[in-house]
């Protein structure tokens, strides 16, 4: 009776109809891997499945794995406990993703078997993924060549050095070229993998993710991974930290020219412009443009005030000057911009 009963109220699927299974998820571990580069992607991804559980539907199955399995020390000293790869049938994985090291070049020297692994598994996963100084993992493994890739903004001419084939963009938070998905700088992983439940779940399950850990969910593209005026004060272009806050202070006034720059400095505007190209790598004009770009872009992420006003305030004269500089350099408009990133 209770079997019948028990058999009325939960009914077997029927043979044809089985509900979709959850998603697997392997990070790869090796020694000295960064630990947030690793925690921070799974994170998201165990929070997706708890809200998709709430909801009766698959998520993910998260598992972390090394060569030979066993405790795994990480950078910071934390060991992880990791499966042996032999566990799992390479053709059910989902995604495999890759975390970085500080010192990557180090560590993937102790890890060419993995690389080999990876180099023929990640044609029969449906995705492959690396957060942070990972990205030199696929490199290696042959899974970047003629792609376009990310990786953390300190390494990104480390990785031109190296692999000339690959086109690295320097400003990406994340980068997707066909299966192949690539981060920049560890805290990126977590937007990686928003953008991975984004295109698994939709955007509700990402936003309440990023609700749940109380972190923005960035789209592709756009945003930049640094402060153009914080890269200006970690350079050789440090003599000129003054003027670049003056001119951050200034950037209403259109008359920012070379003239106007070099009286500020006491220099002549001829020596001024030799110099500043010399010490920055960029003529005074391209200096002021990205500072005036990057003052706008904190405005359509964090204001109310409408486009034309930002223009203005920034020092691009008009809506239409602005719309060019954001197309040539970031390759969105700022509609586009701030639809993606608005706060």
């Amino acid at each position: 009776m209770n079997d019948i009963a028990s058999s009325a109220v939960c009914p077997d699927p029927p043979p044809d109809i089985q509900p979709d299974p959850p998603r697997l998820i392997v990070f790869l571990a090796y020694p000295e891997m960064g630990l947030l580069d690793l925690t921070g992607a799974q994170t998201v991804f165990w929070a997706a499945s708890r809200y998709r559980h709430a909801l009766n539907l698959p998520g993910y199955t998260l598992h972390t794995a090394s060569l030979a399995g066993g405790l795994m020390h990480t950078a910071e000293g934390l060991a992880v406990h990791t499966l042996p790869l032999s566990d799992f049938d390479v053709d059910s994985i989902d995604t495999l993703i890759a975390p970085g090291a500080p010192n990557i070049l180090q560590a993937m020297s102790f890890s060419l078997d993995l690389v080999a692994w990876l180099a023929e598994a990640s044609g029969k996963v449906k995705r492959t993924a690396s957060v942070c100084s990972g990205t030199f993992l696929l490199a290696e493994a042959g899974l970047l060549e003629g792609r376009r890739a990310a990786t953390h903004w300190k390494m990104c001419d480390m990785l031109k050095e190296h692999y000339p084939s690959i086109d690295v963009d320097s400003d990406a938070i994340f980068v997707k070229h066909g299966s192949v998905w690539t981060s920049a700088g560890v805290s990126a992983g977590i937007d990686l993998a928003l953008a991975l439940v984004e295109e698994d779940c939709g955007r509700e399950v990402a936003l309440q993710v990023a609700r749940e850990m109380v972190v923005f969910l960035k789209r592709p593209g756009g945003q930049a991974q640094y402060s153009q005026l914080l890269q200006s004060q970690t350079s050789e272009g440090a003599v000129f930290d003054d003027l670049h806050l003056w001119i951050s202070h200034n950037l209403a006034g259109e008359n920012l020219t070379v003239e106007t720059l070099a009286q500020q400095v006491q220099m002549s505007p001829r020596n001024f412009a030799r110099v500043y190209k010399l010490k920055t790598g960029r003529t005074p004009a391209k200096a002021v443009e990205v500072l005036r770009m990057e003052a706008a872009r904190r405005l359509l992420e964090d204001s109310e005030r409408n486009i034309d006003q930002i223009s203005r305030l920034c020092g691009f004269g008009d809506e239409e000057r602005m719309r060019l500089t954001f197309q040539r350099n970031l390759g969105v408009s700022p509609r586009d911009y701030r639809s993606r990133f608005s706060r």
